[in-house]
């Protein structure tokens, strides 16, 4: 829906205060009287000047500017300016994510966004209106996050709209009738923003391309990537250095590097993996020890600062794996063949190898360039068959890389680690993309084996750099750091196993992940451990990459970082090019701009989850768009003041109850208690219980399963 129109007097009235503000931000330590601004804003006519006297003791009242004496003016030295990131929510306001991650985030009315869009970067002032949350104003949209979105054309005569499937964009796209480029009404379109006028209600934008109207899983997957600002295609710039790149290795370069080619290697990645980012070597030394090489794709050799690969690749962050694809951060040139450590074929590797005997202890460690060639490459499916107890490739190296890495993973819950069971919703695909089977994937020992190992080499490399204890100048590098969990979050979750019985400890901070990997080793086989097991999760803060170390909270690290998957992450490629320029002594490249860096990747990091989880919602729907009116039993899997959402057994998927739906009484969400209750028979909904459900209605446009109690 497009915006509602103001009135003439309101838009220019509107108009004006945009191009006020710009002014005295321009000439901020500058007094200027109605007459000067009048002037640089040309503006002779007396009502219009009338109504810019108007403007500024508009924003004088605001706190913007201050009055020096009667029509005098000048930028308040007082305004509290802060820069951050603007999310919108859905009902059309803003909440601004500061750089300042000590202050909270700061609410934005819908009519003080000042043309900001989802995703942007914004400066903002402080407002003091007496809410009991920090709340402000856009001042400015310092980078616009992205400019091209998806939605459906909705054409009158001579202009129409752009509908975008993102609800939380906050504007319908103005698009002339000259500049649909063959879009139809009730199309899907990729539409581009060309312009915002300071006094126009909506952007105005032109058809990039028209996605026809027959949906269809590439046109939800595009609408999908480009609503969370992630591009499905290359610049032909990219592209071109891309096949530049030839697969045979330079002899002047193999040289240069330690040679690791007759020692024997593989990988271990999933079954449908093209981009192997990790390879192991195994070799037994002398002594009786074990020389053990984790090594990884050295990206950093092809992709050099400042390139447009490596503009694109910042600009990416990191791949995306949606159900049915994966948008790589890398062209396929790279990610898929001259990096990717396939097997049989000599590659360019950066390496972490270690000295340590079978039970895990660590004599020595060596970081630099390499040369490998993988004798094999495994399945996960494959490496777990050997460890159950089948013959196969080297069997005897992977069961003596599963015992160390058994011992390594005891050994890190012993000191505080988590303890989580990854589980990943799959689904198994027909010729023409439509699901026919979800898939639960669980972590098994193979992946353990291999998780352990990349563990071992992340947290050494950030180790290596930090030189914890030595008094040498801190060297400018990325942490992936994850934060202690608050009390707050902490509390629910214990409010919420309650319910189960169950009570965790958490009076002693340093003992909560502890007390949890205890609640959870002892529910392992028992009906609510996934449930738990993903409240424990949602309690727990969010890992982000800064370059400031706090730790690692959930693996119990002090220092840890990411330098095992440059392929597919930007942090990794970052770190492999700091390691390198401290092993050569070479002066560092990387200095306050790492700050920049780890915010962004951090963002797109984000944005990426959300895409992936989206793509997932999508084929659930179209999974059971075939099985309205069907029965199911369910887990309530979470709740909220419109409704319960529940999981089905059977299937996983997860669907939603309105509150008003729910029969039998009239009920409401119970903050304090974190459960929907019943007025008058008190009955109560909460996280964990068991229903049955029926579905009503499905829509794959929003992704959404309405359910019905049984």
């Amino acid at each position: 829906m497009s915006k509602r129109k103001k009135s003439p007097k309101k838009k220019l009235k509107h108009g004006l205060n945009h191009i006020i503000r710009k002014v005295f931000s321009e000439n901020s330590d500058s007094y200027l009287t109605h007459k000067q601004v009048c002037t640089l804003i040309n503006v002779r006519e007396g009502a219009i000047r009338k109504l810019t006297y108007a403007v500024l003791e508009d924003l004088v009242e605001s706190g913007y500017l201050k009055a020096n004496g009667h029509g005098v003016y000048q930028l308040n030295a007082q305004n509290n300016f802060l820069e951050g990131i603007i999310q919108l929510t859905a009902r059309g306001a803003g909440y601004v994510i500061l750089d300042d991650k000590e202050k909270d985030d700061v609410y934005i009315h819908p009519n003080n966004l000042s043309q900001a869009l989802d995703g942007d970067r914004v400066k903002i002032q402080m407002s003091n209106r007496g809410r009991s949350k920090p709340e402000g104003n856009v001042i400015e949209v310092l980078h616009r996050e992205r400019t091209q979105f998806v939605g459906t054309i909705k054409a009158q005569e001579k202009f129409a709209f752009l509908i975008p499937d993102n609800t939380r964009v906050g504007t319908d796209i103005f698009i002339p009738k000259e500049k649909l480029n063959g879009a139809k009404n009730g199309d899907k379109a990729l539409v581009k923003i060309t312009k915002w006028p300071k006094s126009a209600d909506n952007p105005y934008g032109e058809v990039v391309q028209s996605l026809g109207n027959s949906g269809g899983n590439d046109v939800e997957m595009i609408s999908i990537l480009v609503n969370q600002g992630i591009d499905y295609t290359f610049p032909n710039k990219v592209l071109a250095q891309a096949e530049s790149v030839g697969m045979n290795l330079d002899p002047k370069e193999i040289a240069r590097r330690h040679d690791f080619r007759t020692i024997t290697t593989f990988t271990i990645d999933p079954l449908d993996a093209k981009d192997f980012d990790d390879a192991i070597s195994f070799k037994r030394l002398e002594n009786g020890n074990l020389e053990l090489g984790v090594h990884i794709a050295d990206v950093s050799h092809y992709v050099q600062p400042g390139t447009p690969m490596d503009v694109e690749a910042l600009k990416r962050s990191n791949s995306v794996y949606l159900v049915d694809r994966v948008i790589p951060m890398l062209p396929e040139q790279l990610s898929n063949l001259a990096c990717s450590l396939r097997p049989n074929e000599d590659k360019f590797s950066f390496s972490a190898v270690f000295e340590m005997d079978e039970s895990g202890k660590v004599y020595d460690r060596w970081f630099g360039k390499t040369v490998i060639h993988s004798n094999r490459r495994f399945t996960y499916e494959e490496a777990q068959e050997i460890i159950e107890g089948a013959d196969g490739d080297h069997r005897d190296e992977i069961l003596i890389l599963d015992k160390i890495a058994k011992v390594l993973r005891k050994r890190r819950l012993k000191s505080g680690a988590m303890n989580i069971e990854s589980e990943e919703v799959r689904f198994r695909l027909d010729e023409e993309g439509f699901p026919e089977e979800v898939i639960i994937k669980r972590s098994k020992d193979a992946h353990k084996l291999v998780e352990e190992f990349m563990l071992l080499a992340n947290r050494n490399v950030a180790e290596f750099v930090s030189k914890p204890g030595k008094k040498e100048a801190k060297v400018p590098f990325i942490y992936r750091c994850h934060d202690k969990p608050s009390s707050e979050k902490i509390a629910l979750f214990n409010l919420f196993v309650q319910k189960f019985g169950y009570d965790v400890d958490t009076t002693d901070q340093k003992m909560i992940s502890r007390n949890i990997n205890a609640l959870l080793n002892d529910i392992r086989l028992k009906n609510e451990y996934s449930i738990i097991q993903t409240m424990a999760i949602r309690s727990m803060a969010k890992a982000t990459y800064e370059t400031h170390n706090i730790g690692h909270y959930g693996l119990s690290f002090e220092h840890y970082t990411h330098f095992t998957s440059p392929i597919r992450r930007y942090a990794d490629l970052v770190v492999h090019r700091v390691v390198q320029e401290e092993l050569t002594k070479k002066k560092h490249q990387y200095g306050s701009d790492l700050d920049d860096i780890c915010k962004r990747i951090s963002r797109m990091e984000r944005k990426a989850v959300e895409a992936e989880r989206e793509s997932t919602k999508y084929f659930q729907t179209l999974f059971v768009v075939d099985k309205i009116g069907e029965e199911f039993d369910g887990t309530v899997s979470g709740i909220a003041e419109f409704g319960i959402f529940v999981r089905m057994d059977e299937n996983q998927c997860e669907g939603m109850i309105p509150l008003s739906e729910i029969p039998g009484d009239r009920f409401h969400f119970d903050a304090d208690d974190y459960a929907i209750k019943g007025s008058r028979t008190k009955k109560e909904y909460t996280i964990g219980d068991k229903v049955r459900v029926k579905i009503f209605e499905v829509s794959t446009r929003k992704r959404q399963i309405d359910l019905e109690i049984i």
